[in-house]
């Protein structure tokens, strides 16, 4: 028998239902009631399957397709339609008798058939018992629904189960009796929490949803977040438009929120639609421009048939709750999936005169500029009005509102100067003035994507061959500055001129810079020229623009230290250069962090947006060395879904890379190899070359593995990508040590020779760890295990705690730090793998591993939460991603260790504190090193 899947969020409705439908000598009419949407149906269907299972017979009078006048007469045919599927002797005697009531109707005999029809099925259902449903009673005829509400009452079936299910009667036609007066007991179908909307969605994926997914899901149903029917509308919607993305098994949003809609059938959509196509046309004004309420009522001539409608419509959609207006009168769909699906539509009207009439009625009385000053929201009109307003009007009124909002609403701010300079012509002065306000407003929020919404007026300004002006070399600049923090490749689309290269020398470096910090084609980096007047700095003297000191400083990270100990004394005024800046530098270019790389060197004039790629690769970046790898994870999706959306096959590579990483130590080789193989091979880069070492490693490809690691080091230390190259050295050294003693040598020969070079923290840290494996030098692992310490890097002190296993005096307090840092990483083979080697070669035993056998790990605390939140074994094992099999194993590990017997009695334990025995180790270093041991150091 088919294995059915029970209904998210309804168990309890389930067995309500399912009661009421099970024979029994006083039961009562039940009415289901909730919002379209809601899952009456479902329920009942799902009750009916209960019912039927435990060998109940549950019939449904079919009153769709009776024909002919309603009435008691249409409920007559109904229900002769039950009793012919009642099989026993007194079927005829039923028909028969209901029939004759019938005819006699037209004398006023509706009680008698009423009555008759409440006798045949009382009998019935007492010979042969059985159960009744009605579905969407909210459609039935008022007439007929008029004639069972009745019988119900009146000529109720003694012993007869009946169920009716149908929306609150304010949906239903307007003379339609409320059905649910004549039941006993209504039962209303609640929304759906948070997370049965999570388990609900995972369903319909049949994978775990991204929480950023499930969270623009709710918000874009508004107060219909928690309608089951809703939120399957706006993913089968999804599904239509290719809205999805795939990534590790979780499927996450491939475009923005405001693409989340509802489908064309979904019956909010033909609700608001059945009186016409204005809401259409509402949807798009409001989508373009905020609207008040007497915007709508007083546009005057200009507009007034549209008006006229669209006023209509907005008082009915207002009543209807469909609009919300706040404390100032301006107007919202209230939910916004459905403004979306509306503007899906044809308005057939065109909606430009609208928006110039809500400008013109305030302008006319106080002019552009004035106007824009003391209403910059009119900005967003304006620039929906399009040529229907004229530049004399827009232009002033535009610039002013940007003016106004430049430091209260950025990106109001923002749009007025885009419609702005789409209106002006190029390289006239004020445009150019206007081009560099608008760069530099960009800049100074962090906002790079509105920097390079720019791109239209700045090419246009970069035709004139002429002299550059300083303010269209600004917004250059603030362009490349702003698509690097994208991880786009600046200017690479031919559009810039080549000249423009000589005139603005720092466009030429920021192209260049790109490729040094794995973002584009990696290309020389140009002849140094004298700096800009300004020094790149806005108008404040404070601004995140880097000079092209500063620019070289950032190339050279990625290199030698004698270019960037050059780079740094070449920077007026900071021959000093703090040291920790300096090391912070290095550690952002060995990952080709750019934005942790700009912070370093600007300090504090760099502006974290936290938005752009580069930020989020930032953070992605601090997760992986601090070992938050699910937390690096989900930013590696992130970027990856942006950079589809954004419609850049070549961003995020370096991102790729790392999610490659942390997969392949996982054990979990097929997601790491799907990671690789969206990085062209083209990409050169040492985080690059290490994770394909790593994955072709452990995928049984040793010899191809390390001949192509040596030709990947030939090729980034040819380009002059020096920073990073030390782990691909060290991983070389660590996979060719036991087989392969030459490679093994001449991976610490270049090592050396590297370090000698570069001089970082992370190249002195993997050549004492190379040194310990081949000299079983204590001393020089131990160091290097304190530097990455310091440095935050889990993964390397996990590299130092296993060389140190085999090499210390005493190996088991490193073997139980390294068994620690491998729960805490949740590696897989690959780390047991060398885990075990360390033990094996001590002769030791593997360290039982509190974490990971004995403590409560983090899967174990947040376990024991949802059990906490009251979640059944099956939306646990929704939100976790797993079968409800294991989630009843991980519970029984938990009985056991605990000695707890219940779920209460476990999770009380956890609240007053008495498995704290059992909770994870705490982050202490372990004792025993030769020299000074880490707990004394």
């Amino acid at each position: 028998m088919e294995r059915r899947v029970p209904l998210v969020g309804r168990d309890h409705q389930v067995g309500v239902v399912a009661d009421a439908l099970r024979p029994a000598g006083t039961a009562g009419p039940l009415f289901l009631t909730g919002a379209a949407g809601a899952g009456k149906t479902a329920v009942l269907n799902e009750a009916r399957h209960v019912v039927a299972q435990e060998g109940g017979t549950v019939l449904r009078p079919v009153w769709e397709t009776v024909t002919g006048p309603g009435g008691a007469s249409a409920l007559a045919d109904a229900v002769c339609g039950v009793l012919a599927e009642v099989h026993h002797g007194r079927f005829p005697t039923h028909i028969s008798a209901v029939r004759r009531a019938q005819s006699r109707l037209g004398d006023g005999g509706e009680l008698t058939l009423l009555s008759t029809l409440g006798e045949a099925l009382a009998d019935a259902a007492y010979h042969d018992p059985f159960a009744l449903v009605l579905d969407g009673v909210e459609r039935m005829p008022p007439p007929t629904a008029s004639a069972l509400q009745l019988m119900l009452r009146a000529f109720r079936p003694a012993g007869l189960p009946v169920v009716l299910a149908g929306r609150p009667v304010s949906w239903g036609p307007e003379a339609a009796p409320d059905l649910a007066t004549a039941a006993d007991r209504v039962l209303d179908l609640p929304p759906l929490g948070p997370d049965e909307v999570g388990e609900l969605v995972g369903r319909r994926l049949g994978r775990s949803a991204e929480p950023a997914l499930l969270a623009a899901v709710r918000r874009s149903l508004g107060p219909l977040a928690g309608n089951p029917g809703a939120v399957l509308s706006v993913l089968t919607a999804l599904h239509e438009d290719g809205g999805l993305v795939d990534l590790d098994g979780r499927t996450g949003l491939a475009g923005t929120e405001d693409d989340l809609r509802l489908t064309v059938d979904a019956e909010p959509l033909r609700r608001v639609t059945a009186d016409g196509m204005d809401a259409v046309v509402l949807a798009g004004l409001l989508h373009r421009a905020e609207l008040r309420l007497e915007d709508v009522h007083g546009l005057g001539p200009a507009c007034a048939t549209l008006t006229t409608d669209l006023g209509r419509t907005v008082d009915r959609l207002v009543r209807e709750r469909v609009l919300t207006l706040d404390g100032d009168g301006r107007l919202a769909f209230a939910v916004p999936a459905l403004a979306a699906a509306l503007r899906t539509l044809s308005p057939r009207r065109d909606v430009r005169p609208v928006h110039a009439a809500v400008v013109q009625r305030v302008a006319g009385r106080l002019g552009p500029a004035t106007t824009g000053v003391c209403h910059p929201l009119l900005a967003d009109h304006v620039a929906a009005a399009g040529s229907v307003l004229n530049d004399a009007v827009a232009v002033p009124l535009l610039l002013a509102a940007a003016g106004k909002d430049a430091r209260s609403h950025h990106p109001r701010a923002a749009r007025a100067y885009l419609s702005a300079l789409r209106r002006l012509p190029p390289n006239y002065p004020a445009t150019l003035g206007v081009l560099r306000e608008a760069a530099e407003l960009g800049l100074g929020c962090g906002d790079h994507v509105g920097v390079l919404a720019l791109g239209e007026p700045i090419l246009a300004g970069l035709q004139d061959p002429g002299p550059t002006d300083g303010g269209l070399e600004f917004a250059t600049l603030a362009w490349g500055l702003s698509s690097l923090h994208e991880h786009r490749s600046p200017y690479d689309d031919g559009a810039v001129p080549e000249a423009v290269f000589a005139r603005m020398p720092r466009t030429a470096m920021l192209a260049a810079l790109g490729g040094r910090y794995g973002i584009g084609p990696l290309i020389p980096w140009p002849p140094s020229a004298a700096p800009a007047p300004d020094g790149g700095r806005l108008r404040d003297g404070h601004g995140p623009l880097p000079s092209e000191a500063e620019l070289r400083t950032l190339a050279a990270a990625v290199g030698g230290h004698g270019e960037l100990a050059r780079a740094v004394r070449g920077r007026p005024g900071e021959e000093e250069a703090c040291e920790a800046a300096v090391g912070r530098l290095r550690d952002a270019a060995a990952y080709g962090d750019l934005a942790g790389a700009l912070e370093a060197v600007l300090g504090e004039r760099y502006v974290r947006g936290g938005h752009s790629t580069a930020d989020r690769y930032h953070a992605m970046v601090r997760d992986y060395l601090a070992g938050r790898w699910d937390d690096a994870l989900a930013a590696a999706r992130g970027i990856e879904r942006r950079g589809r959306a954004d419609g850049g096959p070549g961003t995020g590579q370096l991102a790729r890379a790392l999610a490659a990483e942390i997969h392949c130590f996982r054990g979990d080789l097929v997601r790491a190899r799907e990671w690789l193989d969206l990085i062209p091979g083209s990409v050169v880069h040492p985080l690059v070359a290490r994770a394909r070492l790593g994955v072709r490693y452990w995928s049984e490809q040793q010899d191809a593995a390390l001949e192509e690691a040596w030709r990947d080091v030939r090729r980034v230390r040819g380009s002059g990508l020096l920073a990073g190259v030390e782990r691909v050295l060290l991983r070389i050294l660590e996979f060719a040590e036991e087989t392969r003693p030459r490679q093994a040598r001449q991976a610490l020969e270049q090592l050396a020779a590297l370090h000698a070079e570069v001089d970082t923290a992370m190249t002195r840290e993997a050549l004492l760890v190379a040194r310990g494996v081949l000299h079983r030098d204590a001393d020089g692992a131990y160091e290097a295990y304190r530097s990455a310490e310091r440095r935050g890097d889990l993964h390397m002190m996990l590299h130092c705690c296993q060389i140190l296993a085999e090499v210390a005096d005493e190996p088991q307090p490193w073997l139980a730090e390294a068994a620690r840092h491998t729960h805490l990483l949740s590696l897989g083979r690959p780390g047991r793998v060398l885990l075990g080697r360390s033990a094996q070669r001590r002769n030791v035993p593997l360290p039982r591993g509190r974490a990971a056998r004995e403590g409560l790990s983090e899967a174990d605390i947040k376990l024991i939460g949802m059990v906490g939140e009251g979640g059944t074994n099956r939306q646990i094992a929704a939100r976790l991603a797993c079968s409800e099999k294991t989630v009843e194993q991980r519970l029984a590990r938990l009985f056991q260790r605990s000695g707890k017997r219940s779920r209460v009695e476990l999770v009380a334990a956890w609240l007053d504190g008495s498995l704290a025995g059992l909770g994870p180790v705490p982050d202490a270093p372990p004792g025993g090193a030769a020299g000074p041991g880490p707990a004394g150091a």
